[in-house]
């Protein structure tokens, strides 16, 4: 504990962002960073508490760190300024703080003890703060094994949980193969999180990481698809299975077939691509300039529908979800340390988008089969329709953001005829992480269904312990 009574003399004081004017003009990340005397002030908040909380990470729970962050311990040593220590704790349980640091909820500061008074250490903002000065100044380098095995592993899915077990593996002495479908790695990271939110360098520079400890990366290589998963399962030592959650939940109303309606993941990867100059292939051309625009889906991925939306000069933007608005601020003593339910505002709904709650769509309306309005009712708490309470809005462009089901079946996860729990994912458990099929392993949302990015990385580095005590009957990685 740095400063035995730094929570009671030093307030709460986290990253700004740039104008919203200024930032809806361009992609770049417009986080303002904290000065080195404000995170040295801010780790001191910290209280080293009898329960940490923040790092539990408990399994079934919404409490605290999935990935076991040592947080007390590297808000020390901020405070002290022994960064790189930080940096090489930050390190021991998270291989890429960056993307925690910037896209992560911070399910930590929710479980801060400082929350109990809305005052919660600012965790995710020294986080990055670490992570970037580690970058800085050279800290972070590549991490060869010493010995080699001989065992190959084919990692197939190069979002969060794939990137981090192929990094385990092959620092435990692999051979590790990462298969990608798209033409770079990073999954959702890389194509569904706008670069405003993740600058793809942060990606970039982890994979040449992993390239130089010898990761063999394979994209545009689909499997199941263009590659034989049962061929690949029989020519390695062991497979990870780690290609997301990507079935999007349709809302199959009349009207769906009209042009004009599609899902975020339709969406949002076209504009990564362009800011990136990746080719968009023979695709058509979808964005929102022009048009008036409706979020349907008031999670995450609405939110980087609207962001991307108000940048690319939407004439209006709304959003709808059918749940009710949640409290502004939550019971504390009732949800904390859990991760509660209330209103949350994005940097993007602050561009400029209208929100409504409690809202049902009906059917779309179209003209010369192109979609132009939408017709709606409001819902009660248990999503009843409200008679009388109908109305409809004009829509050039709907984007459906209303998550993911599960994986996607066809192709690798039928040839290989594996089991799926109740909800259609890859089933297996969260000891071994086999699958039903032998010497093959699941990991990330393709097993445990849509979940954050830090859920994913855990996954990743528990399944690669797992997959090395397969091969090796002992593994020193850690879980």
């Amino acid at each position: 504990m740095g400063k035995v009574t730094g929570f009671l003399e030093i307030d709460r004081q986290d990253r700004t962002y740039r104008p919203a004017a200024d930032r809806v003009r361009n992609y770049s990340e417009f986080v303002i960073p904290l000065s080195d005397q404000a995170l040295r002030d801010q780790a001191a908040r910290c209280m080293n508490c009898g329960i940490p909380y923040c790092h539990s990470g408990m399994p079934g729970t919404l409490v605290g760190c999935p990935v076991n962050n040592q947080i007390p311990d590297w808000n020390d040593l901020v405070y002290h300024g022994n960064w790189e220590e930080a940096c090489r704790n930050l390190h021991s349980t998270n291989n890429f703080p960056e993307f925690t640091g910037r896209v992560c909820p911070a399910p930590c500061e929710a479980s801060c003890t400082l929350n109990l008074i809305e005052k919660p250490v600012t965790i995710k903002t020294i986080e990055c703060a670490i992570v970037d000065r580690g970058w800085a100044e050279g800290w972070i380098v590549p991490e060869p094994p010493a010995r080699l095995t001989g065992k190959t592993v084919a990692v197939i899915g190069g979002g969060p949980a794939g990137l981090a077990c192929a990094q385990q593996l092959v620092r435990a002495g692999h051979e590790v193969h990462l298969y990608e479908k798209n033409a770079k790695v990073g999954g959702l990271l890389r194509y569904g999180i706008p670069d405003f939110k993740l600058d793809k360098k942060q990606i970039d520079r982890r994979v040449e990481q992993m390239i130089e400890e010898g990761v063999l990366l394979h994209t545009n290589t689909h499997v199941g698809v263009d590659v034989s998963a049962v061929e690949l399962a029989e020519t390695h030592d062991a497979i990870v299975l780690a290609g997301g959650a990507e079935q999007p939940r349709d809302l199959p109303i009349p009207g769906r077939e009209l042009a004009g309606i599609h899902f975020a993941m339709e969406f949002l990867p076209q504009q990564n691509r362009r800011v990136s100059g990746e080719d968009l292939g023979d695709v058509e051309p979808l964005t929102a300039t022009g048009k008036h625009v409706v979020v349907i889906g008031g999670g995450d991925t609405g939110s980087d529908c609207i962001g991307t939306s108000v940048r690319q000069h939407a004439l209006s933007v709304t959003q709808f979800e059918i749940m009710p608005e949640p409290p502004a601020t939550e019971d504390k003593l009732l949800t904390w340390p859990d991760w509660p339910l209330k209103l949350r505002t994005s940097s993007s709904h602050e561009e400029g988008a209208e929100r409504e709650f409690s809202v049902m769509t009906e059917r779309f309306e179209g003209a010369d089969g192109h979609v132009h309005r939408l017709h709606c009712i409001r819902v009660d708490n248990k999503m009843r329709r409200i008679p009388g309470t109908e109305f409809s809005i004009k829509a050039d462009l709907v984007l459906l953001a209303m998550g993911f089901v599960h994986p996607v079946l066809d192709g690798m996860i039928t040839e290989l005829g594996l089991d799926l729990d109740e909800r259609r994912n890859v089933a297996a458990d969260t000891e071994t992480y086999r699958t039903s099929r032998a010497k093959v392993f699941a990991c990330g949302d393709m097993r445990r269904g849509q979940s954050l990015v830090v859920w994913a990385i855990r996954e990743g580095r528990q399944t690669a312990h797992a997959v090395d005590e397969y091969l090796m009957g002992a593994s020193t990685l850690p879980r």
